[in-house]
């Protein structure tokens, strides 16, 4: 499996992990986003997968989404307003290295390759946005990790995220039905959320996965299903590729 140049996965465990690693190449931890589980619990998830299984995982939100985001809703830590005043926006303070390390934690125990910094939609490409961006990849560790960028919302031009790419030693996130994939070589790492965007009901049919086929091409590519049908979809592109 670790040999496969193209591996097809999906975001988050939506039926038994057993059935999904005998079928699948990776798993994006969503988790991790809304409140990282004990590290024991990840090091159960790697020891059940077989070898070569790929994880990934997205971090805690602590550092890209502020407090009134309504994904806190599903955080269950509770943080004393001094710690919550600091969340968020890629500020590189004590809660956001406190949070940055609880991730690594997990990434660790997981064995994962990469991890997902996704900001939401409110962070655009501002003066000051991208200087907390360039301080946050300057000097978070990565501890042997890709870093995978994925901006939400507009104003993230292809020529902007190429230049960041480059210059942070980031793999861009996109999905590649809403925008192609950066031009750089080296791994696209592709997120699927439904057509037209963010429809995540949306069953993507033969024709869909006949063109993602020749957008990912020879690879390296990691594919990420993110919709309700993720796994058979998943399992479905899968098959695709195998038939050539």
């Amino acid at each position: 499996m670790g040999a496969r140049r193209v591996l097809v996965g999906v975001c988050g465990f939506p039926e038994a992990r057993a059935r999904l690693y005998r079928d699948l190449d990776l798993v994006e931890v969503q988790r991790t986003f809304y409140q990282p589980p004990a590290p024991e619990t990840a090091a159960r998830w790697r020891a059940e997968a077989p070898p070569g299984f790929v994880f990934t995982l997205k971090a805690w939100q602590l550092v890209t989404h502020e407090p009134a985001s309504p994904t806190y809703r599903r955080l269950r830590e509770r943080l004393p307003p001094r710690a919550l005043a600091e969340c968020g926006g890629l500020r590189w303070n004590r809660t956001t290295r406190m949070a940055w390390a609880r991730t690594l934690e997990v990434a660790a125990a997981l064995e994962a390759r990469a991890v997902v910094v996704q900001t939401p939609a409110r962070f655009g490409p501002t003066a000051a946005n991208l200087r907390r961006l360039r301080r946050f990849f300057t000097e978070a560790p990565r501890a042997g990790l890709r870093m995978v960028f994925e901006p939400r919302g507009a104003g993230w031009e292809d020529a902007l995220l190429r230049a960041l790419a480059a210059e942070l030693d980031l793999v861009i996130a996109v999905d590649p039905f809403l925008r192609p994939p950066p031009a750089r070589r080296g791994l696209r790492y592709l997120r699927l959320h439904g057509r037209p965007a963010y429809r995540y009901r949306y069953r993507y049919t033969d024709e869909d996965l006949r063109a993602l086929a020749a957008i990912v091409g020879g690879g390296p590519a990691w594919v990420l299903f993110n919709n309700l049908h993720m796994a058979g979809d998943a399992r479905r592109f899968r098959a695709l590729l195998a038939a050539g």
